[in-house]
């Protein structure tokens, strides 16, 4: 069963990852792991991960923070994996004060930095269906007969519900990005239109599944960042 991950980077860093000793994650041979759990059949065929760069003065350890997150994306697309980028908006904006025990009002607001990633979910649920749409021609042992979400975000809600509309033959699978140990429920209206969810990754899984110190690229090797 060939089978096609989507991944939304931010929400499987701080769904999953985030302040652990785990980050330099083999995903390829993570996913392929979880996969094969549920369909022994399974078959990976591509990697698909979706981000935006980091934005150092917002960074928790600025400049270098950026550089991981490069040096990573370049392990990644040594493993094969197709890295999508999009981008991050900052503008001024607004939000109620916070009052411990009064209730928020539109009436008490303070100024505040508004971050939001863009383009990710959009990308993501582009590419499904692309890639659902345009293998029609192909032969049936050429196509991709699974997608695979690793994410928790229900704004992806429409785009399942529209494959498993148009694309009733694929299966889909939905592997969360919670880590064991933390009680997460599972996203109903993401349940609704899959075949299968992961609901979390376990840590030995973690363990398991990390690149070696020093990932060969086609330039310089991608070195495990000292504080990962």
């Amino acid at each position: 069963m060939r089978t096609a991950f989507f991944i939304d980077g931010y929400n499987l860093f701080y769904g999953l990852l985030a302040g652990t000793p785990y980050k330099w994650l083999d995903l390829p041979a993570l996913l392929t792991y979880i996969t094969k759990i549920q369909n022994p059949a399974s078959e990976t065929a591509q990697v698909n991960y979706f981000t935006s760069p980091v934005l150092p003065p917002l960074a928790t350890r600025g400049k270098e923070s950026a550089e991981a997150q490069d040096v990573y994306i370049r392990a990644l697309k040594a493993k094969g994996v197709t890295v999508h980028l999009g981008r991050h908006r900052l503008n001024r904006g607004s939000a109620p004060r916070y009052l411990d025990g009064i209730p928020a009002s539109r009436s008490d607001k303070v100024d505040v930095w508004d971050l939001e990633e863009k383009e990710t979910d959009v990308n993501i649920a582009i590419s499904m269906y692309r890639l659902l749409s345009k293998q029609q021609n192909l032969e049936a042992d050429a196509r991709i007969a699974q997608i695979v979400l690793v994410s928790a975000d229900t704004d992806m809600t429409p785009a399942l519900k529209a494959i498993k509309e148009d694309f009733p033959e694929i299966t889909v699978g939905i592997i969360l990005p919670h880590r064991e140990g933390i009680e997460r429920g599972v996203p109903g209206s993401l349940k609704n239109h899959s075949d299968w969810i992961r609901r979390q990754v376990k840590i030995d899984e973690l363990h398991s599944h990390q690149f070696p110190e020093r990932v060969p690229t086609k330039k310089k090797p991608a070195i495990k960042p000292h504080y990962w």
